[in-house]
């Protein structure tokens, strides 16, 4: 799922092409996507973009007369501008914004369709599809730690909960957690002033790169390749590879569709953490440091 970075990353990109332009037309090649009926989708034609805005994960298009026509790219959905009226052909093409200058379209991989379009009238109405987390960027760190340990969580869970935290998912909190030092099991209740300080030190940090580089990027290209996986990341999908910090090979967690990575050397004092299906399997065979790891791939 495309997060804040990718996310602002996106409003680099558009702002120059849209911000001032007039939205000519919207078309939708599958009704799924339209979440919302009131206003009609044609309310959005032939109306200027004032401005554009992120709502956590979500990229809003101020429209002139309040409207605001809102996209969510959940997991698989990603935007690319394309010559003026471009087909909608294919499965993966779910709607097009037609502008003077270009099209963004809206494809969606795989075969579940996750994303949503929806229009909104006044900004109340955008308010209220806002989960409410916290923007780490507009609070201190006591701010920060009384949103996070408000609750009982993981860290992993904490920081990916939209409710909590705004714009992060699963790739970043691998990062942030990686700068941190800390244990993606680790609970938001039992951590130290110390811990609080790396974690909060961590997610402004790492958000901070990767907004700046990506920005950076939409300057010069729009961000037509967007992914979660990233060769400079340090462990996020690097399941295998070697640590940047120590070396030591990154771990992973499965769990339904996801899977957190983590360096145990790093993170969790050099325990290797439970992973659902293999440690169901191992039983009381699982390794439980990274000597007992080491012996169990030797034989």
């Amino acid at each position: 799922m495309p997060e804040l970075p990718d996310i602002l990353g996106y409003i680099e990109a558009l702002s120059p092409r849209v911000v001032g332009s007039r939205l000519e037309r919207v078309r939708v090649a599958t009704p799924f996507l339209l979440r919302t009926v009131d206003p009609p989708l044609a309310a959005a034609e032939d109306k200027a973009v004032r401005e554009l805005r992120h709502v956590g994960k979500r990229i809003a298009f101020g429209l002139e007369g309040d409207l605001w026509l809102v996209l969510h790219l959940m997991i698989a959905g990603r935007l690319h501008w394309r010559p003026p009226n471009a087909k909608l052909s294919g499965r993966q093409n779910l709607a097009s914004l037609d502008f003077p200058e270009g099209s963004l379209t809206l494809t969606e991989a795989g075969t579940k369709r996750r994303a949503a379009l929806h229009l909104f009238r006044g900004e109340e109405a955008l308010r209220r599809i806002d989960p409410g987390g916290i923007d780490v960027f507009a609070v201190d760190q006591a701010g920060f730690r009384a949103a996070l340990s408000a609750r009982n969580h993981t860290l992993k869970r904490a920081l990916t909960d939209p409710r909590i935290v705004s714009g992060i998912g699963n790739a970043y909190s691998d990062e942030i957690l990686h700068a941190a030092r800390l244990s993606p099991i680790a609970q938001t209740q039992k951590l130290d002033s110390d811990d609080w300080e790396r974690l909060f030190r961590a997610t402004r940090a790492t958000l901070e790169l990767w907004i700046e580089r990506l920005r950076s990027e939409a300057r010069e290209r729009f961000p037509e390749q967007v992914t979660a996986f990233r060769p400079d990341m340090a462990v996020h999908g690097k399941y295998g590879s070697p640590c940047p910090v120590c070396g030591e090979k990154i771990l992973r967690i499965r769990y339904a569709d996801n899977e957190t990575n983590y360096c145990a050397r790093c993170q969790t004092g050099g325990k290797v953490l439970a992973d659902r299906g293999l440690s169901r399997l191992l039983g009381a065979d699982w390794p439980r440091t990274l000597e007992e790891l080491e012996t169990l791939r030797r034989s």
